[in-house]
């Protein structure tokens, strides 16, 4: 039921064409027209909080989340962490990344060379230290010109956090993941499409034998 029911619930957001902010119909509202109890309506909004999705405003209602609009939604009933999740992270972002780079060689502009610059710092600053806001990953996406690709992998990313924070844990050498951002970074600055994609392909490939050598106990 609480899958179907959150499914309904979005439907209900986009049949409407209600964007971020907009009110959507209260719990009991919902539980009428879905001829259910109003807790039950409860639970799913929470699982639906949880994603972005919706926003409960103490006193007010509850209105349409800033990720309603997103390509790729959290989903609120994932199960536990495993290697196996982790690794089918880095899989989706092999398949994508590297040809995303070497567009991103070919279409960048002089702003996200700067953004990129930026963002490879952030491997530089130990953790509580301060940072530029940026991920190199989605930087790298957003040079290619193309915005949905900047979503689909900050999507991506936002919808298997844990994942990859766990891959951050993982691969924790500041040093090297500098390096090879620097490395990704100086090949887009040249335009050098194949060697773009090639270095971020080795890039994620190295991600992806530090969390296939680790002991990974499963998480919740």
């Amino acid at each position: 039921m609480s899958d179907r029911l959150t499914d309904a619930i979005l439907r209900i957001i986009r049949d409407r064409g209600l964007g971020p902010g907009d009110a959507i119909p209260s719990a009991r509202e919902l539980a009428k027209q879905f001829e259910i109890t109003t807790p039950t309506v409860r639970e799913a909004l929470r699982k639906l909080e949880a994603t972005g999705a919706v926003e409960f405003r103490h006193g007010s209602g509850t209105y349409v989340g800033p990720t309603i609009n997103n390509v790729v939604l959290a989903n609120p009933h994932r199960p536990p962490i495993t290697k196996d999740s982790v690794l089918q992270l880095i899989g989706a972002r092999v398949v994508i990344e590297p040809a995303v780079a070497a567009q991103s060689a070919l279409a960048r502009q002089p702003e996200n060379l700067e953004r990129l610059e930026a963002a490879v710092t952030n491997a530089l600053v130990p953790p509580g230290g301060p940072a530029f806001a940026l991920n190199f990953h989605v930087e790298l996406a957003a040079a290619s010109g193309n915005p949905l690709l900047e979503e689909v992998l900050a999507s991506l990313l936002k919808v298997r956090v844990r994942e990859q924070q766990q891959i951050r844990q993982l691969y924790d050498n500041r040093n090297r993941d500098h390096d090879e951002h620097r490395a990704i970074l100086d090949a887009v600055r040249a335009r050098d499409a194949q060697e773009a994609e090639r270095l971020t392909r080795d890039h994620l490939e190295n991600i992806r034998a530090a969390v296939e050598a680790a002991d990974f106990p499963e998480l919740p």
